[in-house]
């Protein structure tokens, strides 16, 4: 996919790689909020310790699932980071 003159444009021998980019960005936005609410339920003391372990386990698993996705398709982290313009980047910068 490339943007040209304002209109994007699709490339045959690209559409399989942007569109894992897209939704690769979109399950790693929502592991890092599901990360977020997991430390502050840790924080609060609201869970188990097998809930505890039960959720690191899964994050970290999803976590490995996602490096291993990104490198099947060539893509970096920060390539997963859309720029939003004026707002700034989707994902926070770690």
């Amino acid at each position: 996919m490339s943007e040209r003159h304002g209109r994007i444009e699709f490339e045959p021998d690209t559409v399989e790689r942007d569109l894992v980019k897209l939704v690769l960005t979109v399950v790693e936005l929502l592991r890092q909020l599901m990360e977020r609410q997991a430390l502050r339920r840790f924080d609060q003391g609201d869970l188990s310790e097998d809930q505890e372990e039960r959720i690191g386990l899964t994050l970290m698993l999803l976590d490995d699932r996602m490096t291993e996705l990104r490198e099947r398709y060539g893509l970096r982290p920060e390539d997963l980071n859309l720029d939003l313009g004026p707002l700034g980047p989707l994902l926070p910068r770690e």
